[in-house]
């Protein structure tokens, strides 16, 4: 989460009038007059506490100045599940699923989800892979990556940490997670450039980085940046024929955050999982395109051997000895709850239709994107349900950035940013198609698009001040 401070400098508490006006008489209930004379302070706990309809409308107010998360094509986060999801989700708000002993059925719910996630990703033996829910794919990154720190070094024991440093080697358009775990865990981060019309890691330029101190290489189904799948099968035979040349023996991790959800069900033929034996673990946001509300995802490795014991921690607390691999441990149960009712719900057949909706709904907004003839695509939806677009050469009036900023007039979020090393001269649209988001909604999208564009054209030159500055970019 983003660090906050406690108050904004620029701004002091409002005045007296203005807390007393800050309430609608009506909140007052049966008798306007009774309600409070002022609203309370913002920057320190009130003196005594509201009724709980007042504090809920002063929340809930408030929070309508938010943007409308189903208008967001920012995130990749599901922001829509069925109203039968979000009644078992609140009846089970209150339990702490760490506490196995008590809620042994959650439990059981979470240990299914491992064991389907396994068959569904091609796992040797489904009955031996090992897994964990976690808070989101972030967290599951976290847990992979130190995995595959602590096998390096055990294996490297006698040299670390007295003269080796590990490192890890990934694309530069990885999540923000993976520098995080590089920074927290003191490992050094080998990052491979874009170059040209390639915006994703390359297989041999990724080998090249590796030595004997890399504890892995971290593969992305499904790159952020523009939607487009990592050749993970290219990239184990790049290690594979690294391996034959030096001895060196590098295993990949995975990051399926939305791909593993995704290629399953829309393109089985494409190795990229288990099956490939150099994979030793995987990860994915159950609240991605595995379309549960935020606050879940999946850690899996191919065995109990990819996850070194002295990882697991076992706990008597609550009423039974349980092994835990988390960096967070009480959390609520609910998302895993949906995410099993989701499994169930839908089933392969299911999840297939809605992923294939959510594509064709990105192929053909896409393609009325390009016919409007002033943007060129990078990608086109046909990996995951995301495309990457820019402007043409020949549009010199506006840039991503100004288009960006209008369509936010009209309610929709589009991310512009500009792309990391080497295309920094590069700058794009993002529009990411989840569940939810309709051919109708995507009409709506590109007719407001038609209607500001005369607008744009006619500006005498963009009005973006610092274009390395992104509007919004949100993983």
């Amino acid at each position: 989460m983003p660090l906050h401070r406690g108050a904004h400098p620029e701004q002091d508490e409002p005045s007296a009038e203005r807390r007393r006006l800050a309430l609608n008489p009506f909140y007052g209930e049966a008798d306007p007059t009774a309600a409070m004379t002022a609203a309370p302070p913002r920057h320190r706990l009130p003196d005594g506490p509201l009724p709980p309809m007042t504090a809920y409308r002063l929340v809930h107010d408030e929070l309508m100045l938010d943007g409308n998360s189903r208008l967001n094509l920012a995130t990749f986060v599901t922001t829509w599940m069925e109203p039968q999801a979000g009644v078992l989700m609140g009846e089970c708000r209150d339990k702490n699923m760490i506490d196995k002993d008590e809620y042994p059925r959650t439990a059981e719910l979470e240990r299914r989800c491992v064991a389907m996630l396994a068959d569904l990703w091609n796992a040797p033996d489904p009955a031996t892979a090992v897994g964990c829910s976690t808070t989101g794919s972030s967290e599951a990154c976290m847990l992979a990556g130190l995995a595959l720190k602590r096998r390096w070094a055990k294996r490297n024991a006698d040299r670390y940490p007295a003269s080796a440093r590990p490192n890890l080697v990934m694309g530069v358009n990885v999540q923000v997670c993976w520098d995080k775990f590089c920074t927290f865990w003191e490992v050094e981060a080998r990052q491979v450039p874009m170059e040209g019309g390639r915006f994703h890691l390359d297989p041999g330029a990724a080998a090249e980085l590796c030595d004997e101190n890399t504890i892995g290489v971290v593969g992305v189904l499904g790159s952020t940046f523009d939607g487009s799948y990592e050749p993970i099968a290219e990239l184990c035979a790049a290690l594979d024929a690294l391996q034959e040349r030096t001895g060196l023996d590098i295993p990949v991790h995975v990051d399926g955050a939305s791909g593993a959800m995704v290629a399953p069900f829309l393109d089985p033929d494409v190795e990229w999982d288990f099956r490939l034996p150099r994979v030793s673990s995987i990860n994915t946001s159950g609240h991605k395109y595995g379309l549960v509300y935020p606050g879940v995802g999946w850690a899996l490795w191919r065995s109990s051997d990819e996850l070194p014991e002295e990882l697991v921690f076992r706990v008597n607390y609550l009423g039974g000895d349980m092994p835990t691999f988390a960096l967070n441990f009480s959390r609520p149960g609910a998302q895993v709850v949906a995410q099993y009712y989701t499994f169930l719900r839908l089933g392969h057949d299911g999840y297939r239709a809605v992923q294939q909706a959510s594509r064709d709904v990105a192929r053909s907004l896409a393609r009325a994107v390009e016919e409007l003839g002033d943007f060129r695509l990078l990608t086109r939806g046909d990996e995951l349900p995301v495309f990457a677009f820019t402007t043409n050469s020949d549009v010199h009036a506006y840039d991503v950035f100004d288009v960006s900023r209008r369509l936010r007039e009209h309610g929709w979020l589009v991310p512009a940013y500009t792309f990391p090393a080497n295309r920094q001269d590069l700058s794009v649209l993002r529009v990411v198609c989840r569940n939810g988001f309709s051919s109708d909604l995507a009409e709506l999208l590109v007719e407001d698009l038609k209607l500001l564009l005369p607008e744009l054209r006619s500006q005498k030159h963009p009005l973006s001040h610092d274009r390395s500055v992104p509007t919004a970019f949100h993983h």
